[in-house]
């Protein structure tokens, strides 16, 4: 019975690990673990953002870079866009294409809520919603 329990703590806490991507309507779209794993609704791993800032398929392939200053790259190492400091998030011309708030809540260019990243880094819910695909 100990060890029942134990192991139901167990994964319990490696739940709370993930933080949840829901789309407009909060419905679950993916997680992402807070080792930058990036699963999708399945829990099936899609991708994953690792410390250094590199972006990787499932396969572990590089398809991408999150540099220090929020600059995001492509895996040529070619500016995508640009994460700003109040969440403002713009494309490699540096038009806005979305927000990322405070709250979580990601936005287009025109403020319509196009999902919801609570407790997730603003580089990382904006690599999801706004740069590379993930399925």
């Amino acid at each position: 019975m100990k060890k029942l329990i134990v192991i139901a703590a167990i994964l319990s806490t490696g739940a709370l690990t993930a933080q949840t991507i829901e789309n407009s309507s909060h419905s679950t779209s993916g997680y992402i673990k807070n080792d930058g794993t990036i699963e999708n609704s399945s829990h099936s791993t899609s991708g994953y953002i690792k410390n250094d800032g590199t972006i990787e398929n499932s396969s572990h392939s590089t398809i991408g870079y999150i540099r220090n200053d929020g600059t995001i790259e492509n895996s040529s190492h070619s500016t995508v866009g640009y994460v700003k400091n109040d969440g403002t998030v713009e494309n490699s011309s540096h038009s806005t294409i979305g927000y990322v708030k405070n709250d979580g809540t990601v936005e287009n260019s025109s403020h319509s809520t196009i999902g919801y990243a609570s407790g997730v880094k603003r580089e990382w819910a904006s690599v999801v919603y706004f740069f590379f695909r993930f399925n």
